[in-house]
Parts: structure tokens; sequence; C-alpha cells
């Protein structure tokens, strides 16, 4: 056989296994059309833009949250698209909250056919400030709480041989970054979790996928918490996350992680940015810290010792914040029932 030849059948069996996987992916592909998925987190930010494109794929939704002003403002909001919807108070931290509120999705939509974890705290300020308490509420909401619904949903999953579940974590948990370590620390536990139960649930036709993304505009920088010079760790913060470098548009978020629901793709990271970090990071993780060490000596000092209480966001505004910088996260702010 020529070279030629060889080259040929090499090319062949190329495109052969391409269109394999290609007709593979699209056998897995869902129809969400009729089925339950439930939304952690839903009722603002991300989460509600999550509920929003379910909805608009025919699937029927349930959201949770905590606070029951900002619940009801996103059930009428998603009742505008038609579809059925579920709004359920819960505090996912905490474990009986949780089963009581998986209980409630079934009896109002029937039984849950995926699961998107994607509510979630986070707490901005340098490790000198940090009480152990910060690490633990990071470790509540951000692992526990995917935790409580993985394994409130997950008997009645294997009992049906079929399920998906989507675990929203975020580039912190490739790659920590300073001024962010409750929350990274806390997203680097999910992913680890995320990854481990894909292998696990495949052999009961479970598909578990991870998602990293880097930096949205959802306006979510109001409700996170500051601590040190909040003002100025308010200001890098907000106006990082409004940024169209930095950051993309939640709505366009949204709609990759529906897409990977219905693929059931293993892991997504989401930006530019933040698949050049991860990437650099596993390629050559010491010059990834010493970079970030360097960024860290730009963002703000604490004053001495003191720790305080954290402050939300939307109190620890300053000239900087709002200001022209953050007029992209302001609008996705309002779109996305932050205000």
């Amino acid at each position: 056989m020529s070279s030629a030849q060889r080259a040929g059948l090499a090319t062949v069996a190329g495109a052969a296994l391409l269109a394999g996987g290609l007709l593979m992916r699209r056998r897995r592909r869902w129809d969400l059309t009729d089925r339950t998925v439930l939304v952690t987190g839903g009722s603002r930010g991300l989460g509600l833009l999550i509920a929003q494109e379910l909805l608009r794929a025919g699937a029927r939704v349930a959201i949770c949250a905590r606070d029951l002003d900002t619940l009801d403002r996103a059930r009428t909001q998603l009742v505008s698209h038609e579809g059925r919807v579920a709004a359920i108070q819960c505090d996912v931290s905490v474990q009986e909250d949780v089963e009581d509120m998986v209980r409630q999705v079934r009896e109002l939509l029937g039984p849950i056919d995926a699961l998107v974890n994607n509510a979630g705290t986070i707490t901005v300020g340098p490790f000198e400030v940090m009480e152990v308490e910060d690490f633990r509420n990071a470790m509540d909401v951000n692992f526990w709480g995917p935790l409580y619904a993985i394994r409130a949903v997950l008997p009645e999953m294997r009992r049906r041989c079929r399920g998906r579940i989507v675990n929203v974590a975020s580039i912190g948990g490739k790659l920590s970054v300073p001024h962010l370590l409750p929350y990274s620390a806390s997203k680097f536990a999910l992913v680890g979790l995320s990854e481990g139960l894909r292998a696990e649930l495949a052999p009961d036709g479970i598909q578990v996928s991870t998602i990293c993304p880097g930096l949205m505009r959802t306006g979510s920088p109001r409700h996170a918490l500051f601590k040190g010079r909040h003002r100025e760790e308010y200001a890098w913060f907000s106006i990082s996350d409004s940024l169209p470098v930095t950051s993309m548009s939640a709505e366009r978020a949204a709609r990759q992680i529906v897409g990977a629901l219905r693929s059931g793709r293993a892991q997504r990271v989401l930006s530019l940015p933040a698949k050049l970090g991860a990437l650099g990071h596993a390629l050559f993780p010491g010059l990834t810290a010493d970079l970030l060490g360097l960024v860290s000596r730009g963002l703000p000092r604490s004053e001495g010792d003191a720790r305080g209480r954290p402050v939300k966001g939307e109190h620890s505004t300053s000239d900087l914040s709002p200001s022209w910088l953050t007029t992209l996260g302001e609008r996705a702010a309002r779109r996305a029932n932050q205000v």
C-alpha cells in the first residue's frame, strides 16, 4: 500500500470517528420538553436566566431561594414565559430544608428529571480578615448545598435509570484567586465532588456535568459580602464583573449551561479568559501562581487586624462603583431581578 493510500485511509477513518462521535452526542442530547428541572438559587442572576432558558425549551421548572420577596418576583417573571413553574423558599445550607423542598417539587411538578445546582455565596477580602466562619459559610452553601440536593434527587433517578445533574462551580474551582479564598476553596470541593460523581453514576444512566464560569455580568456583586476595606474591595470586584473584556454575558452563559445539560457534556469552562486561565494553570502552575501574586499586590490591603463583619455590596458603594465602569453590570442587575 502506497503512502498516499495510507493517508487516504487514515483520513476516512478519522472522518468516520468524528461522525460517530457527533452521532453519539446527538443521541445523548435531551429533549427538555415536559421534563422537570430543579434550579437552586433560581430567583435572580444566572439561576433565573437558566430557568428562563429551560422554560423556552419546554421544561417544567422549579426554582428555590432563601429570600421570599425575590422569589415571588422571580415567580411572576417566569410565569410570563409560558410553562409550569414552582417557586419554593429554601435554604440550601440546611439539609432538612432541601429534602422538604424536593418533596414539594415532586408533588407540584412530578418526578425530577434534572438538577441544576446553581445557588452560591461569595465573600471577598484578604485572607487575614477572614474568620473560620467565613470558610464554613462558603462550604455550607457552595458544597454542602449541592451535596444535599444531589442526595435528595438521586434515589428516584437511580430507580428510573436516568437523570442529569449540572453543578455550576467556577473558574475559582480550577485556580484559586486572591481575596476569594473561602469561595475558591468551596468551589474546588464542588469540582472534585462533581467529577467523581460523573464516573460513579454513569453506570446508573445518570450524567453529571461540571460548569466552571469565569466572571459574568449578572449584577450579583451587590449581594456579595466584602471584608477589610470593603468599599475598595467592592470597587475592583464589581468593575471586573462588568467590563466586556473580563466578563461574559450572563444570558450567553445560561444558554451554554442549558446546552451542557442537554448534551450531557462532562465539563465546560465558560468565557475565553477563564479558559486561558484554566489552561495556563494546568500547564504552568508555578507561573500562574506567580502572576496571581502580582495581581494580589494590586488589591486592597487590610488595615491592621480589623476583621469585623462582612458588608453587603449594596452597602459598599463609592465614587468608582457604581460608575460608567459598571454600567453593563447595573443593566444586568435590573434584567436578572437583582434590584
